[in-house]
């Protein structure tokens, strides 16, 4: 494994799905029953809603949608993440743009992936949540003593540290956090800016070793604009 493919791999691993101590329900192979997590949007309705065109990227697979813990992407990372190992597994939590539980991983989602290059992507997920779910994702913090951890993938050790930068508002609320991730001499990062509007919540993810701040707030913008333009 290359020292780009193992970061791409452990931000992967982190950003995308985690590995804490928290528990989660078993992802189905089939759509849920009975009424939705929120009252509000259903998976088509976030499907349509998604970011189409992002200039220099290029669409990465195919749109995704339905409950958030069938989704393949997820699905994927929670298949990956039994290969990671960190340091400091109750800090796992704070590595991923939003948490695992109940509420999330049954409401309605969607979800799509853009590519530039081969070292740089772009994912969006809206989801339908409640006011006070998505007020508490928004407000996850990044405790003090896991801004820094080391993780594992197959023995092989990277080291990682964890920013949240403060001062973008996009939508309702927003939170903007930075993941960089260096095996050797490599370096690479992922940023993810989590928003929450009215009935639904984005997420954002940027990952490449150019990857910044204001690209990923840039993407959110771009992403909320447009989910704002077609939910009703």
């Amino acid at each position: 494994m290359t020292s780009r493919s193992f970061c791409a791999l452990v931000l992967l691993l982190l950003a995308a799905a985690g590995c804490g101590q928290d528990r989660r329900p078993e992802p189905t192979d089939t759509a849920p029953t009975g009424p939705p997590a929120s009252e509000g949007y259903n998976a088509d309705q976030l499907t349509q809603a998604l970011l189409t065109d992002i200039p220099g990227y290029e669409h990465s697979g195919v749109s995704q949608s339905g409950q958030y813990g069938t989704l393949t992407s997820v699905r994927n990372a929670l298949q990956m993440q039994q290969a990671a190992k960190l340091d400091k597994p109750e800090c796992a939590s704070s590595t991923r743009a939003v948490s695992s539980n109940k509420d999330v991983w049954s409401a309605p989602a969607a979800f799509v992936a853009f590519a530039k290059g081969r070292d740089q992507t772009v994912s969006e997920i809206l989801m339908a949540v409640g006011p006070d779910v998505a007020a508490q994702q928004v407000g996850l913090r990044v405790p003090a003593s896991c801004r820094s951890f080391r993780a594992s993938v197959g023995g092989r050790w990277s080291t990682g540290s964890i920013v949240e930068a403060r001062g973008a508002r996009i939508g309702e609320a927003t939170r903007t956090v930075g993941v960089a991730t260096t095996t050797g001499a490599a370096t690479v990062k992922t940023w993810y800016v989590v928003l929450r509007s009215r009935g639904y919540l984005a997420a954002i993810t940027l990952f490449g070793p150019n990857a910044t701040r204001d690209e990923a707030e840039n993407l959110a913008r771009q992403a909320y604009q447009q989910a704002e333009r077609i939910l009703p």
